[in-house]
C-alpha cells in the first residue's frame, strides 16, 4: 500500500499532483468553462439551461471522449457531495451507483442536434433577455474572430488560423490528450503485464517463444509503427479517431510493460515465501495473483504514470505530422501545426499549446518518479 503521508510530503510528487489538476480539472469541467451557449438564460419564453443539451449529447466528432469527461465531471461532484453528507459506506455505494445508472441512461437517451444558433447576438440584441455564459463564451469550433489574432481581452490566448478561440480548444484539447494517454496506457498495461507475469513464472517453451516473439516486435521503431498504422487505418475514414489512437497506441506500446513484468517475477519467484507456495501446491493461479502480482504492483503504477506521458507525446507528435485526431477536433499538436510556417509570428499558437503538453508530460514524469521514491524499499 502507498502511504498517505509520503504520498503528500514528496515535494517532486507535489508538483506532479499540481500540474495534473492544473489540467485535469478543466478537462473534467469544461463545457462550464469554455462554452457559446448559456449556462443559464432567462428570457419571454421562460429559464431555460441552452447547454444541457450539447452537455449530454456532445455535437463533437469525438462523441465518446466528450461524454466520458462530462459524465466524470458531474459524477465526481455528486460523490464528494454524498461523501459529505453520510459516512455510510454502503448508502454511499448505492446512492452513488443508481446516480451512474440515472446519469448513464441521460447520456443515452439524449439524442444529438446541432445547435448553430448565435446566443451572444441573441443576448446582446435584446436587453430584457439575461444570461450566464461560461467565463470563456466560446466553443471549440466556433470562428469567433480573423484569423492569428493575437492574445488581448476579448480571446485571451488569441485565435488560430480560421478564427477559434485557442483558449478553449486548449481546455477541450486536454481532454483528447488525457483520454488517449490514460486508455492506451491503460491497454498496455492490460496486455503486458499477464504476458510478463506469465513468460516469467512459468518460463519454458511459453517464455522462449514470447521473447523471441518481443524482440522482433522490439526490432520496428515504435514511432514509425505507429506512423504506419495509422497511415494505413486512416484511409477507412473512422467517423471517431481518438478511439483508433488509443488502440494503436496501446496495442503498439505492451511489449516495455511485458519485460518490466516477467525480469520482476523472474527476481520474485526466487523468494523463500514464493517457492514454499510452489512446493505446498498451492493452485499456480493464486499465486500468480495473490502473491506475485502484489509484489510487481509498485512496479506496474510506476511504469504507468510514465506510459501516460509518452502516450502523450505520441498522441500530439501523430496530430502535428497529420495523422492524430483529424480536424475540427481541438489537439495540442493540431494548434502546433498551424504556428508551423511562421512559428515566431505565430507565437501564441507554440507557446501556449506547447506549455500544456509541458506541463502534462512533465506532470506525469514527476508522478511516475515520487511514486518510486515512495515505494523503493532502499528509501525507507
Amino acid at each position: 500500500m502507498i502511504d498517505g503521508k509520503k504520498l503528500i510530503s514528496d515535494k517532486t510528487m507535489k508538483f506532479g499532483i499540481a500540474g495534473l489538476l492544473l489540467l485535469t480539472i478543466p478537462a473534467l469541467f469544461a463545457p462550464f468553462i469554455a462554452n457559446g451557449r448559456p449556462l443559464f438564460m432567462n428570457s419571454a419564453e421562460g429559464i431555460s439551461f441552452p447547454f444541457l443539451r450539447s452537455f449530454f449529447a456532445p455535437d463533437s466528432p469525438e462523441v465518446a471522449v466528450e461524454s466520458c469527461f462530462n459524465f466524470a465531471g458531474v459524477f465526481i461532484i455528486f460523490y464528494l457531495l454524498i461523501r459529505l453528507l453520510t459516512k455510510r459506506k454502503k448508502l454511499r455505494l448505492v446512492l452513488a451507483g443508481v446516480f451512474a445508472l440515472a446519469l448513464g441512461a441521460a447520456f443515452f437517451l439524449t439524442p444529438a442536434k446541432v445547435d448553430k444558433f448565435d446566443y451572444r447576438k441573441f443576448v446582446s440584441g435584446n436587453p430584457e433577455v439575461t444570461a450566464l455564459f461560461a467565463p470563456i463564451p466560446y466553443g471549440p469550433f466556433e470562428i469567433v474572430g480573423s484569423s492569428y489574432e493575437k492574445p488581448g481581452r476579448k480571446h485571451i490566448f488569441g485565435t488560430d488560423e480560421i478564427g477559434r478561440d485557442v483558449a478553449s480548444r486548449i481546455i477541450y484539447g486536454a481532454r483528447v490528450s488525457l483520454a488517449v494517454g490514460i486508455f492506451s496506457a491503460l491497454i498496455a498495461l492490460l496486455i503486458g503485464a499477464p504476458v510478463g507475469l506469465g513468460c516469467g513464472f512459468f518460463g519454458g517453451k511459453i517464455d522462449l517463444f514470447t521473447m523471441r516473439l518481443i524482440e522482433i516486435l522490439i526490432c520496428f521503431p515504435t514511432f514509425l509503427l505507429l506512423l504506419i498504422l495509422m497511415s494505413m487505418l486512416g484511409e477507412y475514414h473512422f467517423e471517431q479517431s481518438a478511439p483508433l489512437l488509443i488502440a494503436v497506441i496501446g496495442f503498439t506500446g505492451w511489449i516495455g510493460m511485458a519485460m518490466l513484468v516477467r525480469g520482476e517475477v523472474l527476481k520474485c519467484k526466487k523468494l523463500p515465501y514464493i517457492e514454499s507456495c510452489v512446493v505446498s501446491g498451492v493452485p499456480k493461479h493464486r499465486i500468480l495473483f495473490h502473491e506475485l502480482l502484489p509484489n510487481v504492483s509498485g512496479v506496474l503504477l510506476i511504469w504507468f504514470s510514465f506510459a501516460v506521458a509518452g502516450a502523450i507525446l505520441a498522441e500530439s507528435s501523430l496530430s502535428f505530422l497529420g495523422f492524430g485526431v483529424r480536424s475540427p477536433v481541438a489537439s495540442w499538436g493540431g494548434l502546433l501545426r498551424q504556428a508551423f510556417d511562421n512559428p515566431l509570428d505565430y507565437w501564441h499558437l507554440t507557446l501556449f499549446p506547447g506549455l500544456a503538453l509541458f506541463i502534462a508530460v512533465i506532470s506525469f514524469n514527476f508522478v511516475g518518479e515520487g511514486l518510486r521514491k515512495i515505494l523503493d524499499v532502499r528509501n525507507r
